[in-house]
């Protein structure tokens, strides 16, 4: 398959939709020869801020010339976004000839009356296969949702990281926060040691599970700690104290305060794979996250108007939003262009990020759970308030509204941002 034909397999796939269960990888993998066996990884997750620290990680594993992979998802633009190499996204190519590898594999599935893997399921298991393919020591694996009964979840790491738990998934991981924790939780193996930012029963429910496994957890305010320290030169000054293993002050090149735990999260766990890799050390650390980036997650655009894209997507996403916004631009009126999906809390999501004082153009994200523009508007309170037709059109009403010496922020869905990127940087 070429590129376009590898888009119309994945699509058609994608009907299958989000089908959690480990059957179907483990069987797709085996046939494989494991390529998840053959090379060292790190397992992320959390509700919020598991990408970031993702590229945190990998970037400090290229800094510290360590070479490796990074699977992430969803994208925003192409689908070889999700797999990178020393910080290069493969190219679309690549992408191709992996899911086709791995398509002679899904067909061999089928025929021994295996049910049909998801989309996922087949972009980790080439991801994998690419990965060991062009020799990665490390791989840094996000999960795609909940952690217990995700595609990854194949994989023995190194260390797992759970960045942080809040509600989100209710419909896949259980209505309560603690059913949210278990799934979280689920990526704890045997004797793997564990970093994590919870905090509460979420907490307490990964301690648990990690005493049953034998598996160390170090524990941000227990173990290590961030303090932010100001912005300087377009950059986010903190100190990070993790104990016996370090302090270091660090100027970390993604905005925003929930970058400083997720920062920490991202250097406990690398000064803990330190104690196995000599390569990695506090000097590489501090190179590596001056230059990280993470796109659509409080990206400032400079311009006439100053536009902000941020992926909030939850409650939880959605108040760090409007807290960072009210840090790094106090007092400024700001102008939204809001989308949101039908299946999130879009009650919720409104609540934290919108004020009366704020002005709102509602659009559709790109997915079919979408909510629609109307449907969005109808729940907010603000100054002014309208639907627009598109995503493009809200975002040049957005600016219109905004004024050239103004803010607008575009937020609300992974699913929005992406489109919106292409948008505002093709103009």
């Amino acid at each position: 398959m070429n590129y376009e034909q590898t888009l119309a397999y994945l699509e058609n796939l994608s009907k299958f939709g989000i089908n959690l269960g480990m059957a179907r990888i483990e069987r797709l993998l085996e046939l494989m020869q494991h390529p998840e066996q053959r090379f060292k990884s790190i397992h992320v997750t959390g509700t919020n801020g598991k990408g970031s620290t993702t590229a945190m990680l990998s970037a400090i594993l290229t800094a510290s010339g360590i070479k490796n992979g990074m699977y992430t998802s969803p994208h925003l633009h192409d689908y070889p976004e999700r797999m990178v190499v020393n910080g290069q996204e493969i190219t679309k190519d690549e992408f191709a000839q992996a899911i086709t590898y791995t398509n002679k594999f899904v067909e061999q599935m089928l025929t021994e009356g295996f049910e049909q893997p998801t989309e996922f399921e087949v972009i980790t298991a080439a991801a994998f296969y690419y990965f060991a393919a062009v020799g990665v020591e490390y791989a840094v694996i996000e999960v795609g949702l909940g952690g217990l009964l995700d595609s990854t979840n194949v994989i023995i790491p190194e260390i797992s990281v759970i960045t942080n738990v809040t509600l989100e998934h209710t419909d896949r991981c259980g209505s309560t926060i603690a059913d949210v924790a278990r799934h979280k939780a689920g990526i704890i193996k045997d004797g793997v040691p564990v970093v994590t930012a919870a905090k509460g029963e979420p907490l307490a429910i990964i301690k648990q599970t990690a005493a049953a496994k034998s598996a160390r957890v170090y524990v941000k305010e227990e173990d290590f700690s961030s303090e932010f320290q100001g912005l300087a030169n377009g950059k986010q000054q903190m100190f990070i104290d993790a104990g016996g293993f370090g302090q270091a002050e660090i100027a970390l090149n993604i905005i925003g305060c929930h970058q400083v735990e997720n920062g920490a999260v991202a250097v406990m766990t690398a000064l803990l794979l330190g104690t196995k890799e000599s390569r990695i050390t506090l000097q590489t650390i501090k190179s590596a996250l001056t230059t990280v980036c993470w796109p659509g997650r409080f990206e400032i655009v400079p311009g006439s108007p100053v536009i902000i894209i941020d992926g909030a997507h939850n409650p939880d996403g959605a108040r760090v939003l409007r807290k960072n916004l009210d840090l790094v631009f106090p007092g400024r009126e700001i102008t939204f262009a809001l989308g949101i999906l039908r299946d999130k809390d879009v009650a919720g999501i409104i609540r934290e990020l919108i004020r009366t004082t704020d002005t709102v153009v509602t659009v559709q994200p790109l997915s079919y759970r979408a909510a629609t523009p109307e449907e969005i508007a109808r729940e907010i309170e603000a100054r002014h308030v309208e639907a627009a037709s598109t995503i493009e059109a809200g975002i040049e009403r957005a600016k219109q509204l905004a004024g050239s010496d103004g803010l607008v922020c575009v937020a609300g869905s992974l699913y929005l941002i992406g489109e919106a990127r292409q948008i505002i940087f093709n103009k």
